[in-house]
């Protein structure tokens, strides 16, 4: 079983220092029953691609969803649903799809409830096996309940569910039983919200004064841009950031449910279960409040699994893990080897603890524009253990970007024109160059 949140932030659930109201004994029992993977990243910060992403096990310039709502995955890139299916499973997907437009059932997948593009919270418009219909209630509770009535059915097969949320995804929206939960309670600052951004790129500055979206970006042509933009101050009690939070408790809520649902029907232990989220969130780091770029808020996203037979519970595992991962991580718990497609590894060998085992010590990451977003451009990146290496190759009168992780992990000194770290800095785009090559890297055309 797959739980998939949205646009959640990588340490909402372990970060008790800055929001000790926020309660999800849940998920935290998910956790102290399962191995919960530290270092866990996207290879696109943004819904659709990483989306497809999970499936796949491909990089979004393999799978061809590049940005979002574009498509799905291209026909010669198989999901892991149709694997499975093709292999014996009963699968099912329940909730948020986010590629192309349209709510029809996916192959792969026996059992179909999904909706058209982000859908709403409230009495949403839903789409089962074929039919539309309008459900009544909160959304994160009826992606629920279905799930709940799937798992039930009696069948011979083995299954395969994936639970898709909308949550936490904007226009944040609680669950109306807790839309007054933690009223007095305050968020206590971030460092790098005071980020000025002086010494990184000048179009990161641009889209802040003038703004990154279609005429306002073209009207800010040549416009003067300042060297460093004047934070604003930190609110403690922001109602947006607050029903952001207020969201996660009807997903802890659903994995309750579905935590019960199993042991009730004696498959608790018998069952993956697998958690996460399709991007990480800024929720206030860098003065920011989206995903995209490829500083660290943005690129992190929890990943829990549960599995007793082979996740030791209560464990952590620090080996960098990627989206890509988790499809083949998926068909391996079911015997299966992996489709030639697919560019993530198995997490079994990792949590096995082969001493021969070679693990990934970098990753890549990569980014395309968006047409309605034009002012964020396009991205191609490089994260190890102690630095990161952003190019921005479109931009050939800008700077990139250069961070020394151990000194500066809220990522606000932007080190590509000091001079001590140019030894670094050739030994990063070597790494980029080498994973490019690894991974047939190429900049897709995207006809919108």
């Amino acid at each position: 079983m797959f739980v998939l949140t949205d646009d959640q932030a990588w340490n909402l659930l372990d970060n008790r220092e800055r929001y000790p109201f926020l309660e999800t004994p849940n998920l935290d029992k998910l956790a102290g029953e399962g191995v919960v993977f530290e270092n866990s990243f996207v290879t696109t910060s943004l819904c659709s691609p990483s989306r497809a992403s999970f499936l796949t096990g491909c990089y979004a310039h393999r799978h061809g969803v590049f940005i979002n709502t574009y498509r799905d995955p291209l026909p010669e890139v198989p999901t892991v649903g149709q694997i499975l299916q093709e292999s014996g499973y009963a699968t099912a997907f329940i909730g948020k799809w986010h590629m192309e437009k349209h709510a029809d059932p996916r192959p792969g997948f026996d059992y179909w409830l999904s909706f058209k593009g982000q859908g709403e919270y409230i009495n949403p418009e839903l789409n089962e096996n074929g039919m539309a219909f309008r459900a009544q209630g909160y959304m994160t509770d009826i992606l629920t309940d279905y799930a709940i009535k799937w798992i039930r059915q009696d069948r011979e097969k083995p299954f395969c569910l994936f639970l898709w949320h909308k949550a936490v995804h904007a226009p944040f929206t609680p669950a109306p039983r807790d839309s007054g939960a933690f009223a007095d309670a305050k968020i206590f600052e971030y460092d790098n919200w005071y980020d000025t951004m002086e010494g990184k790129p000048e179009w990161l500055r641009r889209g802040w004064t003038y703004g990154v979206h279609n005429q306002v970006w073209k009207d800010s042509e040549g416009k003067p841009v300042p060297d460093r933009i004047i934070p604003r101050p930190w609110d403690q009690q922001n109602p947006k950031w607050m029903n952001y939070l207020r969201a996660m408790l009807a997903v802890d809520s659903s994995y309750g449910r579905i935590n019960s649902a199993l042991e009730n029907l004696g498959i608790i232990d018998e069952t993956a279960i697998i958690y996460s989220s399709d991007n990480g969130f800024f929720l206030g780091s860098h003065q920011r409040g989206d995903k995209r770029l490829m500083y660290e808020e943005s690129i992190r996203i929890p990943l829990i699994i549960r599995y007793p037979e082979l996740f030791s519970p209560g464990t952590t595992e620090e080996g960098y893990i990627l989206n890509v991962d988790i499809a083949p991580t998926l068909l391996d718990l079911a015997g299966l080897p992996p489709s030639e497609q697919m560019q993530g590894r198995s997490l079994l060998p990792l949590v096995r603890d082969d001493d021969a085992l070679i693990w990934r010590k970098s990753f890549m990451y990569e980014y395309f524009q968006e047409s309605y977003a034009p002012g964020l451009v396009t991205m191609i990146g490089v994260r190890n253990e102690q630095c990161k290496y952003i190019h921005f190759p479109d931009l050939a009168n800008d700077i990139d970007e250069l961070y020394d992780l151990i000194k500066d992990p809220g990522e606000m000194h932007n080190l590509i024109l000091d001079p001590d770290y140019q030894e670094i800095l050739n030994i990063m785009k070597t790494e980029l160059q080498d994973l490019k090559e690894k991974s047939d890297y190429h900049k897709p055309i995207i006809k919108e």
